[in-house]
């Protein structure tokens, strides 16, 4: 079994199985985040992830996902959301057709 290696903010180095890490990459895949529930204080932590970082997760098979947002959701939009499920229609409007 693989064990990787990082750092909690609160109780510093922890070792953990691939299982216990998720990747997300950004758009181009060669860079993004990980992230991790710690062992011990169970905050959940996230790191950056370089290309070098993104390799070796990879390769050790950590999971991930590609991250197809590029921006923050904004309070507007959230706004804009909740207002919508106030709406009768609101769930066809989101829907995707078939």
């Amino acid at each position: 079994m693989t064990t990787i290696r990082t750092t909690c903010q609160g109780c510093g180095d922890v070792e953990l199985s691939t299982a216990d890490i998720a990747l997300e990459l950004t758009g181009t895949g060669d860079a993004g985040s990980y992230y991790f529930s710690c062992p011990y204080c169970a905050s959940i932590q996230t790191r950056p992830a370089t290309r070098r970082v993104v390799s070796i997760l990879l390769a050790t098979g950590v999971s991930y996902e590609i991250s197809a947002a590029s921006s923050t959701i904004t309070e507007a939009e959230i706004a804009g959301f909740t207002n919508m499920l106030n709406e009768d229609d609101w769930f066809s409007r989101i829907a995707p057709s078939a």
